[in-house]
């Protein structure tokens, strides 16, 4: 692992007790303080180990610096972008590095909106953190000290999510669901919700104390030895949550992964099946999405990586849904942050909609059919900065078919295909995604690419 501090517009992440210390995470909320108006701010965490030293040094420097602070402990990402909102909040702080492995943790940043901080407000923190940094300079510390209130936003992420779909159409079917909530904080909203909309429940991995048994990304290589235990346990569908909750991956009964690209896809063709409306997505998501928006007559927006962007986007154009194919489902009836619980809902009703009960294999197969892959490549020193972009350059060249767009990164459309490659905002690597119809045309992209970026 390469012991980088990842800090961006959209959070910070890193090794704890290397590059992620203590006094780093305080001197980010402080930066992050400085740019709220009054009012108090929330905290959360995922299960990670690390996460309640991190909350606790977080909480002691705010509450020493005047700012009352509402404490939810262990909580999804999306449920604290509700609390922030609910309970008229300056702001957030969720403590979590997301998909990344055990030894690390992060700091994701949200608005007094309850959503993740706009690019422009993100630059802001980013700005006043690196100040702090330069020049060593004393937090500010007042006389009067915040308070510190405790909150569980379950019950109104619960009933907000539940409002969106036929609730009695599940009650009826009863369908038997099988969860991995991977250690991390998805049971808390997961379980009730589950159980209130009347499903058979079978959880694993629901004690919130960040001992992965797994890599925590739901990518369909990390589940293969537990996707078995999806039909050992007889259930009509398996869920996959990453540690802080705002991504889902779906498999069939029979234990087959669907794939993570799906889950939007299937949420977008529930929701524009009762609610016809623009969508978002970003510029590496399948264009699965895409052909399911025109079959409803609907535009679909394409926007930059990164949940921010979609989030502008989705309120630019009024969207009725946006997401990230990563998983990532964002509705904006319940809160504009990517949400596993909206996700499982969405494909809950939908399989339930008819008079008996729809596999999700059915509804999987459905889709648009179109192959993508994915890869990566480490960012090593000599391609940085300049270097970068001259390789960009060089694998533009090499598609002298494609029509080029660099609103993120470099992408690159054919008929029936594309390629995106793009740097990570979140870890020190330069990632190849490509699509088509054709499985050959996709190997054969990725590997044009990787040579000019050589």
């Amino acid at each position: 692992m390469a012991d980088t501090l990842i800090v961006s517009v959209s959070g910070l992440r890193g090794i704890v007790g290397e590059s992620l210390t203590t006094e780093v995470a305080v001197r980010y909320a402080a930066a992050f303080a400085e740019t709220l108006p009054p009012g108090p701010i929330v905290i959360g965490r995922d299960g990670r180990t690390s996460g309640p030293l991190l909350l606790a040094a977080i909480r002691d420097y705010l509450t020493g610096a005047g700012r009352d602070v509402i404490d939810c402990g262990v909580a999804a990402t999306p449920t604290i972008g509700i609390v922030v909102r609910e309970t008229t909040a300056a702001g957030g702080i969720q403590i979590s590095a997301s998909h990344n492995p055990a030894a690390y943790n992060g700091m994701k940043l949200f608005s007094r909106a309850g959503r993740v901080l706009s690019a422009a407000d993100g630059k802001q923190v980013l700005a006043r953190f690196e100040s702090l940094a330069r020049h060593e300079a004393a937090l500010p510390l007042t006389r009067t000290e915040g308070t510190v209130r405790a909150f569980d936003g379950t019950p109104a992420h619960l009933k907000l999510v539940a409002d969106t779909i036929d609730v009695a159409a599940i009650r009826r079917h009863r369908p038997r669901v099988w969860l991995d909530c991977g250690h991390g904080a998805g049971s808390r909203v997961a379980k009730p919700l589950l159980e209130h909309l009347g499903c058979d429940v079978v959880i694993e991995g629901g004690e919130p104390d960040g001992n992965f048994e797994h890599l925590p990304e739901p990518t369909a290589e990390n589940l293969v030895a537990w996707l078995p235990r999806i039909p050992r346990q007889h259930a009509d569908i398996g869920f996959f949550q990453d540690p802080d909750a705002d991504r889902l991956a779906i498999a069939t009964a029979d234990g087959r992964s669907i794939g993570e690209e799906a889950t939007l896809a299937l949420a977008v063709e529930a929701v524009l099946a009762k609610r016809p409306g623009p969508i978002v997505v970003n510029c590496s998501t399948s264009g699965m999405a895409a052909a399911i928006a025109a079959r409803h007559g609907v535009a679909c927006h394409v926007s930059a990586v990164g949940e921010a962007n979609v989030v502008e986007k989705m309120i630019a154009t009024g969207a009725v849904l946006g997401g990230e194919g990563n998983g990532g489902v964002i509705d904006p009836r319940v809160v504009f942050v990517r949400d596993s619980f909206v996700a499982m809902a969405l494909v809950l009703e939908q399989m339930c909609a008819g008079n008996t009960l729809t596999s999700v294999d059915s509804l999987a197969r459905a889709l648009p059919q179109l192959v993508m892959k994915k890869t990566k490549v480490d960012l090593s020193p000599e391609i940085r900065g300049p270097a970068l972009a001259a390789a960009l350059a060089r694998i533009e060249q090499a598609f002298p078919e494609a029509k080029p767009d660099r609103l993120d990164g470099l992408r690159l459309d054919w008929p029936g295909g594309w390629l995106l490659v793009r740097a990570s905002n979140t870890e020190p690597i330069v990632r190849l995604v490509a699509e088509d119809r054709d499985a050959a045309r996709v190997d054969e992209a990725l590997a044009r690419a990787a040579a000019a970026l050589a």
